[in-house]
């Protein structure tokens, strides 16, 4: 994998930053894959705003290792094991991950469980400056791969890859709703105005879910993806930690949320999370992606403004999640002091949507 921020960066042996212990990872490398044993050095992939990512030097070569946040962490939603799980599983499909390579559920190694992957080439657009680079052609065809992407992994038959009990597609939308009311709970540390009232408003208004049963990634957006531009084509697919069976318009909804609604505010401008993103920054409509994606998949789109509120309820208790762990001074990197911005517009927007608004 990488990124701009750490693009080849120059580390001496031995050099790590917070949340690994290159000692206990060496000695545990040593005993279940030693080619990756050493010497040992580490830098963290700036972008990711939950599970950590770092780019792990072992000798000449040069790995992912995943792990969930430093502190305050909300239950179910940082789950290695899970990631490992989905993309080993869809190594052989069309989908494009990268290769799994070593699952450590123990957290007594660096505190934490964690996996290995390997290093995909390609680059991950999530900053303006980034996308201000490419031309409308390239622009389109990378919003359009990503739609083609995403319908190709809602295409793949969940049994056939051995994830037939990857998750409870029965019940999956009513319960996304319980969840995230939960995770909400957790990490309140402020008054949400309309948070609650969005809330009830989803429990009390869940369609049917008829597409429900397909692999869901949970949180798919250009941003969780390694692409390039010549040609353009998606590299990997990242950032699994939410993945499980379930109805793909939710995948639809979060992601519209992400470009038709933070990529429409003014609050996007400057923001790790939304900056860069959507028809404000060149790229597309949300209306032309999912054409594009209805015409390469069997997933009936229908009415999606319940789908879009309940992603404007799960990416608002995200950022509350990350916005406390900045307040517990619990975060890695840049960007989190914006974070809790994004709270209101979210919960407005979604109280909107939610009513056909």
């Amino acid at each position: 994998m990488t990124d701009p921020a750490v693009d080849a960066p120059q580390l001496p042996a031995g050099s790590a930053p917070r949340g690994l212990d290159l000692d206990r990872l060496a000695g545990y490398l040593a005993a279940h894959r030693p080619e990756l044993a050493g010497p040992l050095s580490a830098g963290l992939i700036a972008g990711g705003k939950s599970n950590l990512t770092y780019l792990l030097r072992a000798g000449d070569r040069e790995v992912v290792l995943r792990r969930p946040p430093l502190g305050h962490v909300l239950a179910t939603a940082h789950d290695m094991a899970r990631e490992y799980r989905v993309i080993s599983a869809l190594a052989p499909t069309s989908v494009p991950v990268p290769e799994a390579l070593l699952l450590c559920p123990d957290a007594d190694v660096i505190g934490a469980p964690f996996y290995l992957m390997e290093k995909v080439d390609g680059e991950v657009y999530r900053r303006r400056e980034q996308t201000d680079a490419l031309t409308a052609g390239q622009r389109r065809d990378l919003a359009m791969a990503m739609m083609d992407t995403l319908a190709g992994l809602h295409m793949v038959e969940p049994g056939a890859v051995g994830l037939a009990d990857f998750g409870r597609p029965d019940g999956y939308l009513a319960r996304q709703v319980r969840r995230w009311a939960g995770q909400l709970d957790r990490s309140r540390s402020r008054p949400l105005p309309g948070i609650d009232e969005l809330r009830d408003v989803l429990a009390g208004s869940v369609p049917e879910g008829a597409n429900a049963g397909r692999i869901v990634h949970g949180d798919y957006r250009l941003d969780n993806l390694l692409a390039t531009v010549e040609p353009v084509a998606v590299r990997a697919v990242l950032d699994w930690e939410m993945a499980t069976l379930g109805d793909p318009l939710a995948d639809l909804g979060l992601l519209l949320t992400y470009w038709d609604v933070l990529g429409d505010s003014d609050s996007a401008d400057g923001n790790p999370v939304a900056d860069g993103i959507g028809p404000r920054a060149g790229f597309p409509t949300g209306a032309e992606l999912i054409d594009r994606y209805a015409g390469r998949s069997d997933v009936d789109v229908g009415p999606l403004h319940w789908h879009v509120a309940l992603g404007c309820f799960k990416l608002a208790v995200i950022c509350e999640g990350i916005h406390y762990r900045h307040t517990l001074g619990q975060t890695l990197g840049e960007g989190f002091d914006r974070i809790g911005e994004m709270v209101a517009p979210l919960v407005e927007h979604g109280l909107r949507a939610v009513r056909g608004q």
